[in-house]
């Protein structure tokens, strides 16, 4: 199983490994919805984090450069869903991220409220291009929305990815730190003591425009 959850300090914790590139699969995305849909109806703030070295390295490639195209268009629908599930989230949702986060990975990273990076020599970035695929919509959305405006063509177009510095600086990290999950679990911990109709109705109305455009893309 690639994924393990627990309850630490009032906070879900889900931690993805499995033992490799902790890539999205079917039944890890499907995993992944299901805990966002439990954080929700508990009213718990949500931790995702990964393995050391690794947080996720994207779609599992296996699909995606399979022969079998409905197969990958059908894995990039069910990740598009788990994205806005957490973007709409009503709880507060946070990363400690462990390592190399690409692709898929990355787009997990622009999704969540906030985001803690472990400082060290692992790269983030969206490589789409790089790896000759285009963006997909929806994450070509959550990239308007959520990175820095000056760094956006490099970040999609160019497929720029960088270390951990550079990635806070762009915007798929909002800290840079030693050990970033006791420090995610302690700010999970707090924004999940804030009042909970005042928070959730201020993500949504800070989510509205983003929300209603992947909403929109899964017409």
């Amino acid at each position: 199983m690639s994924l393990a959850t627990e309850v630490t300090d009032g906070v879900l914790v889900a931690s993805i490994d499995d033992g490799k590139a902790n890539a999205l699969t079917f039944d890890l995305v499907d995993s992944l919805r299901a805990v966002v849909a439990s954080a929700a109806g508990r009213v718990q703030p949500l931790l995702l984090t990964g393995r050391d070295g690794c947080f996720s390295a994207g779609f599992d490639l296996a699909v995606m450069n399979g022969d079998d195209p409905d197969r990958a268009a059908a894995l990039f629908a069910a990740g598009g869903r788990l994205y806005r599930d957490i973007v709409e989230a009503p709880v507060p949702v946070v990363v400690s991220c462990t390592g190399h986060a690409l692709a898929g990975g990355a787009i997990l990273l622009l999704c969540a409220d906030h985001r803690v990076g472990r400082s060290g020599p692992y790269k983030v970035g969206l490589n789409e291009v790089g790896i000759g695929m285009a963006l997909p919509a929806f994450a070509v959305s959550i990239a308007t929305h959520r990175l820095e405006r000056r760094y956006l063509t490099s970040a999609t177009m160019f497929a720029e990815v960088g270390d951990p510095e550079r990635a806070a600086a762009v915007g798929f990290l909002d800290e840079v730190v030693a050990d970033p999950f006791p420090q995610a679990l302690s700010l999970a911990a707090a924004l999940g003591r804030l009042p909970h109709e005042a928070f959730a109705t201020t993500k949504r109305r800070i989510r509205w425009r983003l929300t209603q455009e992947l909403t929109a893309l899964e017409g």
